[in-house]
């Protein structure tokens, strides 16, 4: 699935001439990609174990042979290390399910807040939204996965608590991913 981008309206000729600059700038603001979250299942521990172990090795091995640049046992070493680690983390991403959720346009994430006021006791808690009828809806709408309502509801409601909320926290979360640097020009 491609990622969904801004529409872009035509500047007027004028100010494109005045400006070559601001419009070479101006279409690859318009042209930028709505941020994307990816979060990734995986119910192997063996497996997440297998890349934390190999890694260990691989940075144990990467030190020592930063230690003897020309000790060529500890080069090599270091380069079956790396090889052990590329193969762990192959094994880990084929028994893992990655899922990518994009942000929503900003019209359209406000819509769906505001057609999914808290419940009195949610207000009072201090939601400004009901993340129970909201969440499934959320985590479809800015799923590139093909995620539905009925299957976002599913996870919800029988996944592990912690397992839910971090589903429902990235769906979240994409909606507020900041890809911004306000430092100095």
């Amino acid at each position: 699935m491609t990622a969904r981008k801004t529409p872009a309206p035509t500047p007027p000729a004028a100010a494109v001439a005045a400006d070559a600059h601001w419009a070479a700038t101006r279409e690859r603001l318009m042209a930028r990609a709505r941020p994307v979250l990816k979060l990734t299942i995986c119910d192997d521990d063996e497996a997440k174990q297998a890349v934390n172990n190999a890694r260990h090795v691989e940075q144990q091995a990467k030190i020592e042979a930063d230690r003897n640049p020309d000790d060529e046992a500890a080069q090599a070493a270091h380069r079956a290390a790396v090889t052990a680690l590329d193969d762990a983390q192959a094994v880990l991403a084929a028994v893992s399910i990655p899922l990518r959720f994009q942000a929503l346009d900003r019209k359209t994430y406000k819509a769906l807040l505001a057609a999914h006021r808290p419940t009195e006791d949610q207000a009072e808690d201090g939601y400004e939204f009901n993340v129970d009828t909201l969440g499934p809806i959320l985590i479809a709408a800015s799923s590139l996965d093909g995620i539905t309502e009925d299957d976002a509801q599913t996870y919800l409601d029988t996944w592990a608590t912690s397992e839910a909320q971090a589903l429902l926290n990235t769906a979240f979360a994409v909606q507020r991913e900041e890809r911004m640097d306000l430092g100095k020009g």
